[in-house]
């Protein structure tokens, strides 16, 4: 070769090698400025040790089932222990081979891609990014419209965070940070989320295909979103199943058997509208959490965020109880709402009572539209009434709830207006049982769709109490040493009150004027007796003793508040009637059993409130009393074929005036249940006793809730006596000797 050859020989080597050790120059020259912080500010030692996550306060049953989520980001952490090895081994095979090899940056990778991608424009080759550069992508994400070398910089950031990210953790911590952060789409984040949402199932019992499937959805969710796209799911999962097969994970007779498998999805999204309790989640979140949130700051007095925090919030409701009793609402409420429909063909103003005018009614039903979310977004934007009117005026299409199908729903083209009365129309219904000797709360169900009707009927909603309140009366009887055999006249009763007089009616006239005893006025919900006794010992009387029982609602001393005229939620009522089940002693109704931050400290251990209300003797007799009730009272539907629930009850209906309100509350040994059923405005109800009253609109739901609760033997609910109190009584419940003792039985000492 001649010198002139040699001269261009050496120049083309001299250039080459400038080429390629120039650019790595460059990229050192980078990586070092970046790691000093030239190009911006990195994350702190303290940062990749505590990174920002966000995760969901979860809700846990009594029984260990969660019920729901509280989050900004349905996120569960869980730890590498926790983990189907399939999805590890799955992760690996196929996102990064050399993850145990490597130091955070795949060097063979980084080549590949500079060869085969960039100079050779193979994009078929494959990405250079590791696990732990992802995560540092996750952990600290780039902004938005980067150019070109803002890119570049940020990419040389991410090697660097992923390099100290391999110096502070652990493979298996640094496997577990991805998995645990990695977004699934369709409100799943983390591999416990995506297990629990496309397979119903947990992270740790991912069979090899799902986790395939999971792990198939990393390189791109939605393109490989197994819901939508389930044909390109299954091909991805195929790929993955290769990628094991290919590094020695699965055998090949394995991959040839699960290959040819159906995409199987157990696919249930997650709605705070739906699942198990919602409405007692949601007034867990806004009336409970959001105050204890306030009152409980963290050690550095900042406040906790359900939403971010992670929060696990244990509580005292049942799974099992919680299902019983929505089942048994939804089986009436679909029962009776038929027969309601039939009633309004025939109204002038339906939905409302015969007795509303139209002027009446278009008022009630102008203030559902104030109260509405879009009126209230409307009057916001600056529309005028006129508009605003219009809009609700016309029809549009939308979903309504219905019975018809088993997703409570139907699609449809209705009026915003028509749409108000359309909901007006359905019966709704307020649920809870108690442990009465713990106050635990095991069953809160406050409303029939919590998607459609927001209203909460246990103990946000305060409606009158009718027959209900009249215990309390003879409670009082009792505490004044009355015996259930007392007999007084079922005669008319005048009450002089306020300057007024007032002469309360039976709604039955059949015993009108004969002597009764008070057991039996009880168990046939007599009003004049029940009167006579409020009468004798002042209204004032009565409301002691109420409030003695837990219940502080305001409750004028009239009168007739012998006929349950004032309003008190459901969980109120119960929560006073488990004072009898337990000797007399008042235990404050509670759901919440501790809170633990997300490392599993305990932040919160709640122990409810209890005060003696009333003897133990005086709790037993009102015990027997309200037995007769079921036994030849109001609520001898209990014993019929229908529900034959033949073990001791003791229990009280109540209806209010026109079949307002429906209630039935029933005492056992074990649990203490209660129902009131009725519609959203009082002045919509069914027309006649028949549908209308506690025994038919509210006692079913309890007997429903009951057979079930007896028939799982899980449960273990007694279907035993009441226990006696610890002394022998001074008060004579058996009638007979009553007789005897007393002549006639109409004396009470």
């Amino acid at each position: 070769m001649d010198a002139p050859g040699k001269k261009r020989f050496t120049l083309y080597v001299r250039i080459f090698w400038a080429l390629v050790i120039l650019p790595l120059f460059i990229l050192l020259f980078f990586a070092i400025g970046t790691a000093y912080g030239l190009f911006g500010k990195l994350p702190t030692f303290d940062e990749l040790e505590n990174p920002q996550t966000y995760l969901a306060s979860e809700v846990y049953s009594s029984d260990g089932q969660l019920l729901g989520k509280y989050y900004v980001q349905n996120r569960s952490s869980i730890q590498y222990k926790d983990i189907s090895p399939y999805v590890i081994k799955g992760l690996v095979a196929t996102e990064d081979a050399r993850f145990f090899d490597h130091s955070g940056i795949d060097l063979r990778s980084l080549f590949r891609v500079f060869f085969k991608t960039i100079l050779g424009g193979k994009s078929s080759s494959g990405g250079g990014s590791t696990i732990t550069q992802q995560l540092a992508k996750m952990l600290f994400p780039r902004q938005k419209k980067m150019n070109k070398i803002q890119v570049f910089v940020q990419k040389i950031r991410e090697w660097v965070i992923a390099a100290r990210l391999e110096r502070q953790y652990t493979k298996d911590e640094i496997i577990t940070m991805y998995l645990n952060r990695f977004d699934f789409i369709n409100n799943a984040v983390g591999i416990q989320s995506a297990a629990r949402i496309y397979f119903s199932t947990t992270a740790d019992s991912l069979k090899m295909e799902q986790a395939a499937v999971l792990v198939g959805m990393e390189k791109n969710p939605s393109l490989f979103n197994p819901v939508r796209r389930k044909q390109n799911s299954q091909e991805r999962r195929n790929v993955v199943l290769f990628q094991m097969k290919n590094y020695n994970y699965i055998s090949e007779h394995v991959y040839d058997s699960l290959k040819n498998l159906p995409l199987k999805l157990k696919f249930r999204p997650e709605n705070p509208d739906e699942g198990l309790a919602s409405y007692f989640r949601e007034y867990l979140r806004d009336n409970y959490l959001r105050k204890w949130c306030d009152e409980h700051p963290k050690p550095d007095g900042t406040k906790y965020d359900i939403y971010k925090d992670g929060l696990k919030i244990y509580t005292t409701i049942d799974s099992r109880l919680q299902k019983y009793a929505e089942d048994a609402v939804e089986q009436n409420c679909k029962y009776l709402q038929p027969f309601f429909f039939r009633e309004l063909k025939i109204r002038r103003n339906a939905p409302f009572d015969f007795r509303i005018s139209k002027a009446e009614a278009n008022d009630l039903v102008n203030e559902s539209v104030h109260r509405s979310d879009r009126y209230a977004s409307m009057k916001e934007e600056g529309a005028s009434d006129g508009e605003i009117n219009k809009v609700f005026n016309t029809p549009a299409p939308m979903t309504v709830f219905t019975w018809k199908n088993s997703k409570h729903s139907v699609d449809t083209v209705m009026s915003p207006i028509d749409s108000i009365k359309y909901a007006k129309s359905y019966l709704q219904c307020g649920f809870t049982s108690i442990d009465p000797h713990t106050g635990y709360i095991k069953a809160w169900v406050g409303g029939t769709d919590h998607r459609f009707f927001k209203y909460d009927h246990v103990k946000v909603g305060k409606r009158q109490v009718g027959s209900t309140f009249k215990p309390f009366i003879y409670t009082l009887a009792v505490q004044n040493g009355y015996s259930p055999c007392y007999k007084m006249p079922n005669v008319p009763i005048t009450i002089n009150y306020d300057n007024q007089s007032w002469t309360p009616k039976n709604a039955d006239t059949n015993d009108d004027g004969r002597m009764m005893s008070l057991s039996e006025a009880l168990a046939k919900s007599v009003d004049r007796i029940a009167a006579a006794l409020t009468h004798q010992f002042s209204p004032q009387a009565v409301i002691n003793v109420v409030r003695h029982m837990g219940i502080t609602d305001k409750i004028d001393p009239v009168p007739s508040l012998c006929l349950g005229t004032c309003e008190i939620s459901v969980l109120d009522m119960v929560g006073s009637y488990c004072t009898y089940a337990n000797k007399g002693i008042w235990v404050e109704p509670t759901f919440v059993m501790r809170i633990e931050d997300k490392n599993g400290r305990v932040l919160d251990q709640i122990k409810p409130q209890t005060s003696e209300a009333m003897s133990q003797q005086d709790a037993y007799v009102m015990l027997d009393m309200m037995k007769d009730v079921v036994v030849h009272g109001t609520g001898t539907r209990l014993r019929g074929p229908k529900y034959r629930l033949l073990n001791p009850i003791a229990g009280k209906t109540g209806t209010t005036q026109n079949c307002s309100d429906g209630w039935f509350i029933g005492i056992t040994p074990d649990l203490v249940s209660g129902c009131w059923s009725g519609f959203e405005d009082r002045s919509i109800h069914f027309e006649n006793m028949e549908y209308g009253q506690g025994a038919s609109e509210s006692l079913p739901v309890w007997a429903v809730y009951m057979q079930k609760a007896y028939a799982d033997k899980s449960l273990n609910i007694s279907q035993g006596d009441f226990e006696k109190p610890d002394k022998p009584l001074t008060i004579e419940i058996d009638c007979d000797k009553y007789k005897e003792n007393t002549g006639n039985g109409e004396m009470f000492k």
